[in-house]
């Protein structure tokens, strides 16, 4: 392995002396000697072998090598600022990453506004979020996959549950299906004879899809957004979250069916963090950003 000429101390005294304006002002800045520092760039030049500053009047100016250098050099003496505060946050319990799954009813934007105020205190947490149905969240949970999870109704048992927000849940179509023009539907057998799109439930262990599934034709797809696509080419039924279609509704794209006594659903979304005794700093900060992104 070749030796590095150079020193981090080396570079950073150099950056100070050119941030500023000299050997005087860096020296005081760094409550160092003058001398000191202009032994320090003085050995720094001679074990590169070229120029980096040079002194017009009672200023040091830097010289187009050492331009160059100056710049790379700060990139390598931000980076290591950063892995000593990693390591420091690490010591202090600080979870470099941070898993969330998400129940795809629960809006995206919300949390990502929660993510967003989380971002300037992270201290570089890196985040992944996946998106889960039904009881791939609950699978999440109970195997301990994740570190913080938003789940549609009741949590698994034993674990602690913090109610988020009710989401509602529209039967809608195409404009140009059969079933937009019969008005309230009083019977939903009517229903079972056309073509329903639900979305798949991502747990491993089950087969559950979501909505209702009495209809004997039934194409499963793994995401909303998914089944838009098939529902603004006039194929089939879908029960989707409010937030996803307002503007479908709004531009005629789509049309709400009229279920007797069932025009729409609700259902409550909460957080749970599956292991609370091992949670963090990081896990804690973002629960409690998520919690007052709904007023909790």
């Amino acid at each position: 392995m070749t030796r590095a000429k150079s020193t981090l101390e080396q570079w950073r005294i150099l950056q100070a002396v050119v941030d500023f304006g000299g050997y005087a002002q860096a020296a005081e800045k760094l409550n160092k000697s003058q001398s000191s520092l202009n032994h320090a760039v003085a050995k720094l030049q001679h074990q590169l072998g070229i120029d980096l500053l040079e002194v017009k009047g009672r200023k040091a100016y830097l010289t187009q090598q050492g331009e160059v250098l100056l710049r790379r050099s700060r990139h390598v003496t931000q980076a290591v600022n950063e892995l000593e505060q990693l390591a420091s946050n690490l010591e202090q319990g600080w979870e470099p990453t941070l898993t969330i799954a998400r129940e795809i009813i629960y809006p995206m934007e919300s949390l990502v506004c929660a993510l967003n105020a989380f971002l300037p205190d992270s201290r570089g947490t890196r985040i992944i979020m996946l998106d889960s149905v039904i009881t791939g969240t609950q699978e999440h949970i109970l195997q301990n996959k994740v570190d913080i999870a938003i789940c549609a109704g009741s949590p698994p048992k034993g674990y602690l549950s913090e109610p988020l927000c009710e989401q509602e849940l529209f039967l809608v179509c195409h404009p140009s299906h059969p079933l937009a023009d019969l008005g309230t539907i009083e019977d939903d057998k009517l229903l079972a004879q056309y073509l329903q799109l639900v979305i798949k439930d991502t747990g491993v262990q089950s087969n559950v899809d979501i909505g209702w599934l009495k209809a004997e034709q039934r194409w499963t797809v793994s995401n909303f957004h998914e089944a838009k696509v098939i529902l603004n080419q006039g194929i089939g039924f879908c029960w989707i979250p409010s937030f996803l279609i307002q503007t479908e509704l709004s531009s005629g794209n789509l049309v709400r069916l009229h279920l007797s006594g069932n025009q729409k659903r609700r259902i409550m979304l909460s957080l749970v963090i599956p292991d609370r005794d091992q949670q963090g700093p990081a896990s804690k900060l973002l629960t409690s950003l998520i919690l007052k992104k709904h007023g909790i």
